[in-house]
């Protein structure tokens, strides 16, 4: 996805960035880098222009300009709406840190009217599909939910693939523009535009029996708030069931596409704590990236 573009207010400094990104690709990276700093020279405060030179530089192998390219960019887009945090994170292997909830918001507020044609058409991606094909396994009992939480909702894509088995579904998304999309499904008894985690603030405890979380963890590097609010509103014996990223380290890490990637061992002791035990977990890949299939865990818990 690409990210987001922040005009300058200078009609000049904007054509010059525009340019700049036909020459990029066009494959003229150093053509690129020269105007985007000629775009930075006549509007130094030019968000969109320094992040994209930070990452022109990068991919030029030019590590500290890239780094001082992104802190700019940081710097005069307060709120980071460009994700300027997370490509320094993986440039200076700092410690991990939240991601900027405007970030993602506006990741996917651009990016919904394309998500399904891009995620699943183009990705590959199976999530609810394999999220349903988990709870079947970890319950010996007919599929009947009465109410489930459907945490990352996004367009509706889980509730599809549950709606045969759940009487009423509450959605939260932090994006509006999905939020919308969700809405028009028809699915839903009622849709939240939040944080997961204050989403989940607001539903009763033990209300729900079934909470779905499908491809929204990559977002989120601390769990241990949301685990615990999962606790909170499961019933005795529901379920939570849910999709990560994953690798083969210890703890989390910020994979290549920008995701946070949690380890098995981390989830399962993160589980633990929020008293959920584990009912069934399926190595799997949730959808492709660059053709190669992304390591993925499928995990569904019960409430003790």
């Amino acid at each position: 996805m690409a990210h987001v573009f922040m005009s300058s207010g200078e009609m000049i400094a904007d054509r010059r960035f525009d340019y700049g990104r036909d020459l990029e690709l066009r494959g003229d990276l150093a053509g690129a880098a020269d105007l985007f700093t000629q775009a930075i020279e006549l509007a130094p405060e030019f968000a969109s222009a320094w992040f994209a030179l930070g990452d022109i530089r990068e991919r030029q192998g030019d590590k500290a300009g890239a780094i001082e390219a992104f802190r700019r960019a940081k710097a005069t887009d307060g709120a980071d709406y460009l994700g300027a945090d997370l490509r320094l994170l993986r440039l200076t292997g700092d410690q991990l840190a939240a991601m900027s909830p405007h970030y993602v918001t506006t990741l996917y507020d651009q990016y919904a009217s394309k998500f399904e044609q891009s995620l699943v058409g183009e990705l590959g991606y199976r999530g609810p599909a394999l999220l349903f094909d988990a709870v079947c396994e970890a319950t010996s009992q007919r599929m009947r939910f009465h109410r489930a939480v459907d945490l990352g909702c996004g367009t509706g894509l889980a509730a599809q693939a549950f709606q045969k088995c759940v009487e009423e579904f509450i959605g939260i998304d932090l994006s509006a523009e999905m939020i919308k999309r969700a809405q028009a499904t028809g699915l839903y008894k009622a849709l939240e535009t939040s944080d997961a985690v204050d989403g989940l603030r607001q539903q009763s405890d033990a209300s729900a029996d079934l909470v779905l979380a499908a491809d929204m963890m990559i977002y989120i590097h601390d769990l241990a708030p949301l685990f615990m609010e999962v606790s909170r509103v499961l019933k005795t014996g529901g379920l939570f069931a849910f999709t990560a990223e994953t690798h083969n380290g210890d703890g989390v890490t910020l994979g290549a596409g920008l995701r946070f990637a949690q380890s098995e061992a981390h989830l399962r002791g993160l589980l633990g704590t929020a008293g959920l035990v584990v009912e069934h977990i399926d190595n799997a890949s949730i959808r492709t990236e660059g053709e190669m299939p992304v390591p993925s865990l499928v995990m569904v818990a019960s409430k003790a």
